[in-house]
């Protein structure tokens, strides 16, 4: 396994700051949040040339373009487009990056809530992107998040039996499937098997309302319920069971960590890392 630090989780910061402290953390690389300040699909090549070299000096793979575009599924023909611009514009930076996976939201609403033309909508422009992908060599990815029609393993593996393309596969997250109530354990991960490409970890806690730093609220079949983003182990999201799995399957992919807790960033980033590191004992990992 390879371990990157979200660089969302140091957006407050420039990109250089951001790899400087993915370095000092001594994890294998950073996957970057399309987004500005970082890197985003008009984003100059001048720029994304000096983000690599940056990253190069310090050690450190991309192997992650977090995108932000997609939607597909509610989006009209006219802004399914435009994302599909900008998915293109992103795509082109994977190679100046090195980045082998680009992230792509497939859309909502909630999968109890879908119907059946979200699916089909949302898997025809997911094609149209795995298409591209294909001819440099690129993974798509979906995460697997709450309030989208992919917030399950069944609903995940339903879009991607309608997606031709077999780079397309699916974020492991245990956090967000914590928030949408279904399993996120060993079945989990036997279930998605080699469809799952990547990992990312989290922790979360039900809690009775918002207000309070690091809570938020979110639609799940139970209704409107309130959130507060954790620490590993400090939330209810038990990662043990995953990381176990991981060990047993043999996963020697990519886990980025991007935890969001109100606490300062390098904290607890470092403090989830240790976690994670303590997890991989308890579960006999040799790297």
């Amino acid at each position: 396994m390879k371990f990157a630090a979200f660089s969302g989780v140091f957006i407050e910061y420039s990109i250089h700051e951001a790899l400087r402290m993915t370095r000092e953390l001594g994890m294998d690389g950073i996957e970057i949040a399309a987004r500005e300040p970082h890197v985003s699909p008009t984003t100059s090549a001048a720029r994304i040339k000096e983000v690599r070299s940056i990253a190069d000096g310090l050690g450190l793979e991309i192997p992650v373009l977090a995108g932000y575009m997609g939607g597909f599924s509610t989006a009209s023909d006219k802004e399914c487009e435009q994302q599909f611009s900008d998915f293109q514009r992103l795509l082109a930076a994977t190679g100046e990056l090195g980045a082998t996976m680009v992230r792509v939201g497939p859309g909502g609403p909630n999968a109890f809530l879908a119907k059946d033309y979200h699916y089909a909508k949302s898997a025809y422009w997911l094609d149209r992107c795995a298409a591209e992908a294909k001819k440099q060599g690129v993974r798509i990815i979906l995460e697997i998040h709450n309030v989208s029609i992919a917030e399950t393993v069944d609903s995940s593996l339903r879009l991607l039996s309608l997606i031709e393309h077999d780079n397309v596969g699916m974020i492991h997250d245990a956090g967000n499937m914590y928030i949408t109530d279904t399993d996120y354990g060993r079945d989990s991960v036997l279930r998605l098997g080699k469809q799952m490409f990547h990992v990312h970890v989290k922790d979360e806690k039900r809690v009775e309302a918002v207000g309070a730093p690091g809570t938020f609220q979110n639609l799940t079949h139970r209704g409107e319920e309130a959130f507060v983003q954790s620490r590993l182990g400090e939330g209810e999201a038990d990662h043990q069971p995953l990381f176990d799995a991981l060990v047993e399957t043999g996963y020697d992919g990519w886990v980025t960590l991007e935890c969001h807790a109100p606490f300062p960033a390098f904290e607890r980033l470092k403090h989830d890392f240790d976690f994670v590191k303590s997890m991989l004992a308890k579960a006999g990992y040799n790297k």
